[in-house]
């Protein structure tokens, strides 16, 4: 790969990055939910009463990350945090009646949003858009840095 090329990769990566989190932020924010948020509510409608750590674990994010972001959730009405029966220095997030409320219509603007992403392209094309993106992703996971 040509220094150009590497250039040209991560302009666009980074641009298109920036147009897909602030059309998600303009999408999300209407209901009342940061960007970012969706996944963890996503987690939640799958399996509801995660500790903060298994969220983090399915979303491959740090435990802090998503402490800090049920922090702000639990504020805005869309979870509870529960003491864990058996260990009292873990907690398990819960979905509140709002949270719970907003699945067909989180799921309904995420499915929107990928829509308008990935206007104009055939089924093979989405499919192949996603395939690059896991590659890139894997690429740049520490674990697949080793061999």
């Amino acid at each position: 790969m040509t220094t150009a090329d590497a250039e040209d990769f991560l302009t666009v990566y980074w641009s298109t990055k920036r147009a897909v989190t602030m059309a998600a932020t303009a999408t999300y924010a209407r209901h009342g939910v940061y960007e970012g948020q969706q996944f963890i509510l996503r987690s939640l409608w799958s399996q509801d009463g995660l500790t903060p750590g298994e969220v983090a674990k399915r979303l491959g994010l740090s435990t802090p990350t998503i402490t800090r972001a049920t922090t702000r959730m639990e504020a805005a009405g869309l979870l509870r945090r529960e003491p864990h029966p058996t260990d009292r220095r873990l907690v398990r997030l819960h979905l509140t009646e709002r949270g719970r409320d907003l699945e067909a219509t989180i799921e309904d603007e995420m499915a929107g949003l990928t829509d308008r992403a990935l206007a104009g392209f055939d089924d093979a094309e989405r499919a192949a858009v996603v395939q690059a993106l896991d590659r890139i992703r894997h690429n740049l996971t520490p674990d697949s840095l080793d061999g």
